[in-house]
């Protein structure tokens, strides 16, 4: 193996616009570097760069007005060598079918990071569901379960919250599911509301997991982080728990947040129920008056210790990269930073906390909901969050011994950890 691999990575910062934020060509540029570091025969190299399966579907949907809709929507199982695949569904306008390649790969490699015995997948459907009504979500949610319910279930392929969907979707999709079935089968999906076997902790699942793995990295810097400023892309569910937690758990002070109209900056520092309060009621972060309004890209390059992209894929690229001055990148959403970026930020000393170990809490504690739903016993709070902090700190503590060890950045460690277990689990099934 290398002992750094920037010189090897360099040759990726040609990549053309287009090829460099196409979420499915970084996840496999990503793949390729950690096959090569790793030295992983072609064979495995080839089984392990695409899907196992595929699935484009319509869903016609009745609107309210007497019409009827037809939506694209898609899954994605990736591998499932480890296990049943698990990965969320999202409702978006511009969803694509490689943008649920990509992250179908990186919940395969996220599953395998913190080591919990499953695969990889991810579904979508081409919608604006701010443009729906109530009843026509619940159609086009229960659409969705009968064109692919006799490929999923609870031993094959869970689905769970993502982009624009929530408890109530999963709900929705549970049932349907169920009356296919014939019986109640609560496992087919996770983040389902607490009265129907969702998990204590799932919502702010993801915003905790990387709450400790800001901790840990702080630690690793000697950052005082009852001291720290941080600015968090992307104000949705995830961003808006990121927000609640660095400032009550860690003591940070979060000077900036934005949301896909704009942000708002405050170095005495943005309180969260007044600015989560905000959006709720108009919709938006930007207009807020408790602050100056800045751009998205003017938040990626504030001079903060620590910066949350937590938004959409792609926002650290090759012409802004160099422009970052947080010491810790926490990647809570999925591909924020393009592989030209990953190099960029390395070579300068950023600590960039990879997406799929960064924001791996939700699909561990949808792991545990999955657990639960399949014996009945259901944990509390406590005993959520305990378990969760040992699965991540675990991860992240492997992930930095192999960054480390070969003077290696953090994702490219993270990929050797998880594409190793992947591609054992593929040989010893004997596939290759």
């Amino acid at each position: 193996m290398n002992s750094r691999q920037s010189n090897s990575a360099a040759s990726t910062r040609g990549a053309s616009a287009e090829q460099e934020l196409n979420p499915f060509g970084i996840a496999q540029r990503q793949l390729a570097l950690a096959a090569e570091l790793m030295g992983l025969d072609d064979t495995m190299h080839e089984l392990l760069r695409w899907p196992m399966r595929e699935f484009h579907v319509r869903i016609p949907v009745k609107l309210n007005d007497g019409t009827t809709k037809v939506f694209e929507g898609f899954r994605v199982q990736y591998n499932n060598a480890r296990g049943p695949t698990k990965g969320g569904i999202r409702f978006h306008p511009d969803e694509t079918f490689d943008t649920i390649r990509a992250m179908a790969a990186w919940m395969t490699w996220r599953c395998a990071l913190v080591d919990i015995p499953l695969g990889g997948s991810m579904g979508g459907v081409v919608c604006n569901p701010k443009e729906l009504s109530f009843d026509e979500l619940e159609r086009l949610s229960r659409g969705y379960v009968r064109a692919l319910g006799h490929y999923v279930g609870p031993k094959v392929d869970v689905s769970g919250t993502d982009v624009y969907t929530n408890p109530q979707v999963m709900a929705w999709m549970m049932d349907e599911y169920s009356s296919m079935v014939g019986y109640n089968a609560p496992g087919v999906t996770t983040g389902k509301p607490l009265p129907l076997g969702g998990s204590h902790g799932r919502l702010d699942a993801a915003a905790v997991g990387a709450a400790y793995c800001i901790r840990e990295a702080a630690e690793i810097l000697d950052l005082d982080l009852s001291q720290a400023t941080v600015a968090i892309q992307g104000y949705g569910n995830a961003g808006q728990y990121a927000h609640k937690l660095v400032a009550e758990k860690c003591g940070a002070r979060v000077v900036a947040v934005s949301d896909s109209q704009g942000g708002v900056y405050c170095p005495d520092g943005l309180d969260m129920e007044q600015v989560a309060g905000h959006k709720r009621s108009t919709g938006s972060v930007a207009s807020y008056a408790g602050g100056d309004r800045i751009t998205n890209a003017e938040l990626l390059t504030l001079d903060v210790d620590v910066l949350i992209p937590a938004a959409m894929e792609g926002v650290l690229r090759a012409d802004n990269a160099d422009a970052v001055k947080a010491k810790i990148v926490a990647e809570l959403a999925d591909g924020p930073s393009t592989p030209e970026a990953d190099v960029i930020l390395f070579d300068r000393g950023v600590y960039v906390i990879p997406d799929f170990l960064c924001n791996a809490g939700a699909v561990t504690v949808s792991y545990f909901e999955q657990v639960q739903n399949a014996y009945g016993f259901y944990w509390d709070a406590d005993l959520i969050y305990e378990r969760l902090d040992q699965k991540m700190t675990s991860a992240f503590h492997g992930v930095q011994e192999v960054a480390q060890r070969y003077n290696i950045h953090h994702r490219v460690a993270a990929y050797l950890i998880a594409v190793a277990r992947v591609a054992e689990a593929c040989r010893l099934r004997g596939w290759v």
